[in-house]
């Protein structure tokens, strides 16, 4: 999900609320999306990153700010507050037999978008709006992006095949010079 950039095509601008110049995707679930709702007629008005929610970081304790993806204004007046994340930050990591540095990483990305979305839910109850994380498996279901299946040879996994007739002679290591 490295694919970051300014977006720049809308087809409706004035659907936009917000700065314009400033709306950046980090995505391209997120650019996918933007386009979604810049040609979704049941979209009233959208905008990205332009509003906050305050949060106490689990980690450090102080206090932080947290930008959700979407505010969106449905044309029934429905709000929504959308944050896109892939599915496997929304869930808590199986913990290992060994806590490497790529799980505790993993954990602390999950314990702070659980904070996060504790705070945004909150505060959108308060001003009656919805709070939604759209995963990969939303935005297909949706139709905004297209699941596409790897060949059947490329999901497979490698299996070693064990030598019929015996091994072959070991040759000995060239020794090293010194």
């Amino acid at each position: 999900m490295a694919y970051k950039g300014k977006f720049s095509s809308f087809t409706n601008p004035q659907k936009y609320v917000g700065d314009i110049e400033k709306v950046t995707y980090r995505s391209m679930w997120e650019r996918n999306a933007m386009v979604w709702l810049d040609t979704n007629p049941n979209v009233k008005e959208w905008a990205s990153e332009e509003l906050f929610f305050r949060y106490e970081h689990p980690i450090t304790g102080k206090s932080a700010r947290y930008f959700p993806d979407f505010y969106v204004k449905m044309v029934d007046d429905v709000i929504r507050v959308i944050e896109v994340k892939p599915k496997k930050e929304t869930v808590k990591p199986i913990e290992p037999q060994r806590k490497t540095k790529r799980y505790i990483n993993e954990v602390a990305t999950y314990l702070v978008n659980q904070e996060k979305w504790k705070e945004a839910k909150y505060y959108c109850s308060k001003g009656n709006m919805t709070f939604e994380i759209w995963t990969e498996d939303t935005l297909s279901e949706m139709g905004i992006m297209r699941t596409t299946k790897l060949p059947k040879m490329l999901t497979e996994k490698k299996v070693k095949h064990k030598k019929v007739g015996g091994s072959r002679p070991k040759r000995p290591r060239p020794k090293r010079k010194s």
